[in-house]
């Protein structure tokens, strides 16, 4: 893939000063550090290391990585050693791919309390998923499967909402037979939204009775608990959002779809189209009237707002297991899958030593890592000599 013309890090270099005076008061440390990562990514701030290549000497320098989670440039690399781990986990059977989004109304509340509200989200997505996979009316199985968050739209507004990708089957109730879903269809979505719906208020009221809810702003009329018991009848005067897409085929297909989803940011710099001194236009799908390709144009300051409120709780996983692919029980429950498949195993691939090298531009012969140095060092005279910047 070609290297975009511009990059986020733009942006925060042309407009980040104006946006820090105007937000600075509003602004959370993880988001700040994500801010300043971003800004020093792939930049001498963080060092770097020299290579040389192999066949023709010639020698360039590369700067380090912020590694931050929610930085464009960083995701690839370890978007790549997570699908090589979860090779080892595909079952040759469809998979699935189902969404849960929350309503508009709740946006406000969950961004006020995001590491519960995110936590019941995947709670109340997987609990409904099992519930109703275990009903014979339905499947009558034990299913396993991941979920992705996700906390954006195509504008970056505010859309929180669990991408999970579901294995098309799963274990009998006594664990001795596979059970397989039906051609082209996994589990009904009308059923699936509301028994979503259900659980997610149900674990409001639980939140509410435990004092575990923060009310500020436009949300704090909702602190009583009249208010707030009024507020969750009005959740249940609309359908909640539970979209199944068609099976897109068996393990061959799963990781390259995967790819999609698991390590995405809430932009990548290969959707903006033009950075000026004052404003960005980027490219945005228009779900809404028939997936079209729409150009928005934002003031930095407000494409950094929205892009930094998507910034995670420090330490909250935005990736989860559940079922029989959940971390305590796949050890022994995916052979167990396989047997009663009868598929082989996959082959067991031994992971490469990592190395620090890329192609030379000159002859495209291999380069290799001879020698790394700290960002103070990279001041000094005689790294200043060394050959043109490389940010590959």
């Amino acid at each position: 893939m070609t290297r975009p013309p511009w990059e986020v890090a733009d942006i925060i270099h042309r407009g980040g000063r104006r946006f820090l005076d105007r937000y600075r008061r509003s602004l959370t440390y993880p988001q700040i550090k994500v801010l300043n990562a971003i800004a020093r990514c792939r930049t001498a701030a963080l060092g770097g290391h020299r290579d040389q290549c192999n066949r023709c000497g010639h020698q360039t320098l590369s700067y380090n990585s912020c590694r931050n989670r929610h930085c464009p440039k960083c995701q690839t690399n370890a978007r790549e050693r997570w699908l090589s781990a979860r090779q080892q986990e595909l079952l040759p059977v469809p998979y699935y791919h189902l969404v849960f989004s929350l309503p508009h109304r709740l946006v406000p509340l969950v961004w006020q309390n995001q590491k519960r509200l995110f936590a019941l989200l995947f709670e109340a997505s997987a609990a409904t998923l099992q519930e109703v996979a275990a009903d014979p009316r339905h499947l009558g199985a034990e299913i396993g499967f991941l979920s992705v968050l996700h906390t954006w739209g195509q504008t970056l507004q505010r859309h929180p909402h669990v991408h999970c990708v579901v294995p098309g089957g799963g274990l009998s109730p006594d664990h001795q037979r596979w059970v397989p879903a039906q051609a082209h269809f996994f589990l009904p979505v009308r059923v699936l939204s509301r028994v979503f719906r259900g659980k997610f208020v149900a674990g409001l009221k639980r939140l509410f009775r435990r004092d575990q809810l923060q009310f500020f702003g436009a949300c704090q009329t909702l602190s009583g608990q009249k208010a707030f018991a009024a507020f969750l009848r009005t959740l249940f005067r609309d359908e909640w959002v539970v979209y199944a897409k068609p099976p897109f085929g068996g393990p061959l297909h799963v990781l390259q779809y995967l790819a999609r989803y698991t390590h995405r940011v809430a932009i990548s710099n290969h959707r903006l189209l033009a950075v000026t001194d004052t404003e960005v236009t980027f490219r945005w799908k228009d779900y809404a009237h028939g997936n079209k390709h729409r150009a928005m144009t934002l003031t930095h300051e407000e494409f950094l707002r929205r892009f930094l409120q998507h910034v995670l709780p420090t330490g909250f996983p935005r990736l989860r297991y559940f079922g029989f692919l959940a971390h305590r029980r796949r050890g022994l429950l995916l052979p167990w899958c396989r047997k009663l498949l009868a598929a082989a195993p996959p082959p067991i691939t031994v992971n490469a030593p990592v190395t620090s090298f890329h192609l030379c531009p000159r002859c495209q012969a291999p380069m290799q890592m001879v020698e790394r140095f700290t960002a103070q060092e990279l001041c000094q005279k005689e790294y200043a000599r060394i050959a043109p910047l490389d940010s590959s």
